[in-house]
């Protein structure tokens, strides 16, 4: 079949930065659906996306449908025909709906009756005079919060559109999006090259964009250049740039033609954290910051612009100019809240309500600091500075600089509790405490940042939960769900051996009468265990084996996780579907049969079978009793999976209901046996 290449492109208002991948790879992911779904094949498909357009270009795109068979059900023949035979007027319109004679139609019979039915060839509708529909369908699905529309026009989109460009080989196709009809003529750089220039095909789209109008369409190789330009300029100084991905991506999103330039700001500066220079210099300028080698600030940075002027004197000093009062800012802030110790703010948390049903910052420190005490001594850590750490922790909010630059929280406290001498462990318990902040972010390892940080989770999740303030949807203001992570990860990852359980049933009683739910304890051992779900699943571990440990109601994550890699590690022996089989069949027998606790006795064992199984359990017993005794799970597992053959064999030649009653109960004590031990690591049953 013939194939052509298509162009799309929609010219606009400089659309929001934060936003312009996401628009242009829905856009892309939009389209490229509505292809297949009108069966239209093609070779490949990419994005581009500027400030100021959404384009996509779709590769040996078939010109027309594919013709198709297809099959059309009539009335049913009882309805068809009249008691002469006659065709009715359903029959009679059918027939001519479809260009046919009644007497040419074919009949279907199915389960439900006779049918008259006709094949016939669908021709397929050439592509052009589809595309224009897609497109606007694409359009009309991208994901954008808030529409607006522009001038005296009815059309809404993200931003005020200019132009249109539906390009299929060398064919311009008609049609109207958005208020706007399709032309060859799109807008170039707003200051750079041509402003306005005319495509001639979709294979020139890109270099004629490039070459006349000066725009890099290609998102990615606007990203790559401004990357390498900031890294070169970065080490023309000998320092190493902030190349944060979330920023580099902003900045691609803002710029058509980047040109990045080395600036300077006052070494006087350096005299406030780095974090708060850093913070007004990426979040509010979105420059690069540049460091030494030893990962100190250096009063240089990097920022990209739109133009690249022949003389670049004024650009650098007019950016230079632009920051200094946000660094002059820092440094009042900074200074200001150093005329007084850091401990000196905790009277203003008193003001400062958390959650109207949960009372003021400063009563929260105080619950914190009173879980951090009692997990304090299971960890090894020091009480009073654990106290200290959770006193602290929070200060730093009613501090000047944190106010104004929110984002430095925890940062500044760690900062000014340094400066204070306090302990360097409660310094960086202050910043640690709401860490992990998102995916992949380091974990205290510290005894008392860890104590701090646990406590700071367990209080969020107590206090919140306690007040039935749980999340909905995507909606998680208190961050309840990352909260339950963190505490997954600082205890599975520090390897601490702590009843979780018994930890919030402690906090619990700290709030006292502030929780209105009498099932917070449960709720939140049962919200953080549930968590761990998608903590294994991100780790490659199936539901099923998560499910099996789940079932065993471990009180300890640690303990949890040993299991989990116990199953996971049982679940590669060829002998785990039979006896997780048998294990089966041994839990519906006790189910039916009731459950018998005696202990199995030698006189009443009259099968060689029965024999072999229980002598076999009682010498592998002390050893799966030590590896379970020391947390082991693994090996005690692949010790059971010995038992395979004697299980199959017990069940293949012993009849559990025999007619003698105390057999009977003998043989369900064997079973109540085996039980036991296969399930002190996991209900094996589920796993299959």
């Amino acid at each position: 079949m013939e194939k052509q290449n298509l162009l799309l492109e929609l010219g606009t208002e400089e659309l929001p930065p934060k936003a312009l991948r996401k628009l242009a790879e829905a856009l892309y992911d939009n389209f490229t659906k509505l292809l297949k779904q009108e069966g239209l094949n093609y070779d490949g498909a990419k994005w581009y996306a500027t400030p100021r357009r959404l384009a996509l270009i779709v590769n040996g795109l078939d010109v027309k449908q594919a013709d198709r068979e297809v099959e059309v059900k009539g009335p049913a023949v009882k309805a068809a025909f009249d008691a002469s035979g006659a065709p009715t007027k359903a029959a009679l319109g059918w027939a001519n709906a479809n260009g046919i004679k009644v007497e040419d139609a074919q009949r279907l019979k199915t389960d439900k009756g006779e049918w008259l039915y006709i094949k016939t060839t669908k021709q397929g509708t050439a592509t052009r005079d589809l595309i224009c529909d897609m497109f606007a369908k694409s359009l009309a699905a991208l994901p954008i919060p808030k529409l607006m529309h522009w001038g005296d026009k009815h059309d809404e989109f993200v931003r005020p559109v200019h132009t249109l460009c539906m390009l299929f080989g060398d064919e311009l196709l008609e049609g109207t999006i958005l208020g706007v009809s399709s032309s060859r003529t799109i807008n170039g750089h707003r200051f750079m090259g041509q402003q306005q220039l005319t495509v001639q095909s979709p294979d020139t789209y890109v270099e004629q964009l490039k070459n006349e109008g000066a725009v890099f369409a290609d998102f990615e190789e606007r990203k790559a250049s401004i990357k390498e330009q900031v890294t070169k300029l970065a080490t023309s100084v000998n320092g190493k740039a902030d190349l944060d991905n979330a920023l580099l991506e902003e900045v691609t999103s803002l710029v058509e033609n980047p040109h990045v330039f080395l600036a300077s700001f006052e070494e006087r500066f350096l005299q406030v954290p780095a974090e708060a220079l850093v913070y007004t210099m990426k979040g509010d300028q979105k420059y690069f910051p540049i460091y030494d080698e030893q990962g100190k600030l250096l009063p240089k940075f990097a920022f990209v612009s739109n133009i690249n002027p022949s003389d670049t004197t004024s650009l650098i000093s007019g950016n230079e100019r632009v920051v200094r009062p946000r660094l002059s800012d820092a440094e009042f802030f900074f200074n200001t809240d150093r005329k007084q110790s850091l401990a000196s703010f905790f009277p203003r948390l008193e003001t400062i309500v958390y959650q109207q049903d949960i009372g003021t910052i400063a009563f929260r420190s105080g619950i914190v600091g009173k879980i951090a005490s009692y997990i304090a001594p299971m960890i090894g850590a020091d009480v009073q500075l654990c106290e200290r750490a959770a006193h602290l922790a929070k200060c730093d909010l009613a501090s000047t600089l944190v106010t104004e630059f929110t984002d430095t929280q925890g940062i500044m406290g760690m900062h000014y509790a340094e400066l204070d001498g306090e302990n360097e462990d409660v310094a960086r318990a202050i910043f640690e405490q709401y860490c992990p902040r998102f995916a992949g972010d380091q974990i205290p390892t510290r005894p008392i940042p860890v104590a701090v940080s646990l406590a700071e989770k367990l209080a969020t999740l107590i206090g919140i939960m306690g007040i039935n303030l749980l999340p909905k949807g995507d909606k998680d203001p208190f961050g309840l769900r990352r909260a339950a992570i963190g505490v997954i990860r600082i205890v599975i990852e520090n390897k601490l051996d702590l009843n979780l359980v018994d930890i919030i049933a402690k906090g619990c009683e700290f709030f006292g009468d502030k929780l209105k739910n009498k099932d917070t304890a449960q709720a939140v051992s049962d919200y953080i265990f549930a968590r761990l779900k998608a903590y294994y699943q991100d780790q490659g571990i199936g539901a099923e084996i998560f499910q099996a440990v789940l079932a065993t109601k471990p009180v300890s994550l640690l303990d949890f996780d040993k299991r989990v890699k116990a199953v996971v590690k049982f679940k590669e022996l060829k002998e785990a579907q039979d006896l997780a089989a048998a294990y089966k069949r041994v839990n519906n027998i006790i189910a039916k049969s009731g459950r018998v606790e005696a202990d199995v006795k030698e006189e009443l064992l009259k099968e060689e079978a029965e024999k072999k199984l229980v002598e076999h359990v009682r010498a592998l017993l002390p050893q799966i009793n030590e590896h379970y005794a020391q947390g082991e799970y693994d090996s005690a597992m692949t010790v059971l999976a010995e038992l395979r053959d004697d299980v199959d064999n017990f069940f293949e030649k012993v009849m559990v209901n025999d007619n003698d009653e105390a057999i009977k109960n003998n043989r369900l004590a064997i079973l109540n046996k085996l039980s036991q031990v296969f399930s002190k690591t996991a209900d094996i049953s589920v796993l299959y």
